[in-house]
């Protein structure tokens, strides 16, 4: 019965893998026809835990953008955008001081964005 579950268990993480992937993906060329010019897509540095979806410019401003998609929804509290928690959100900036480190990105104004894709059937987000 244990393989069973672990099977099961892994084609739900991979399922949530490929969703996450379709969500990344949209929302890349969704950015790129509103201006967006990217400088990095799984931005993830050596040594510290964290990963960034897309880096990019919007026009002089760098976005660091975190893309959460869902598919299934029972209720309303299971946003996607409401699944960045605190700790997520310290990941982010860490993992953004260390891509602008290791870039070597000058002044620039920097901002952090959480763009919700939610793939429930009759969804109008």
């Amino acid at each position: 019965m244990r393989e069973e579950e672990n099977s099961s268990s892994d084609a739900k993480k991979l399922e949530a893998r490929r969703t996450g992937v379709r969500g990344e993906t949209y929302a890349y060329w969704y950015l790129r026809r509103q201006g967006y010019v990217f400088v990095g897509r799984n931005y993830t540095p050596r040594g510290i835990k964290g990963e960034i979806d897309l880096v990019g410019y919007d026009g002089a401003t760098l976005a660091f953008v975190e893309v959460r998609t869902r598919t299934i929804r029972e209720d309303l509290s299971a946003l996607p955008e409401l699944s960045v928690t605190r700790e997520k959100q310290r990941l982010v900036v860490r993992t953004a001081q260390r891509f602008l480190a290791e870039r070597h990105v000058g002044e620039c104004p920097c901002r952090f964005d959480v763009m919700a894709i939610d793939n429930c059937p009759g969804s109008r987000r």
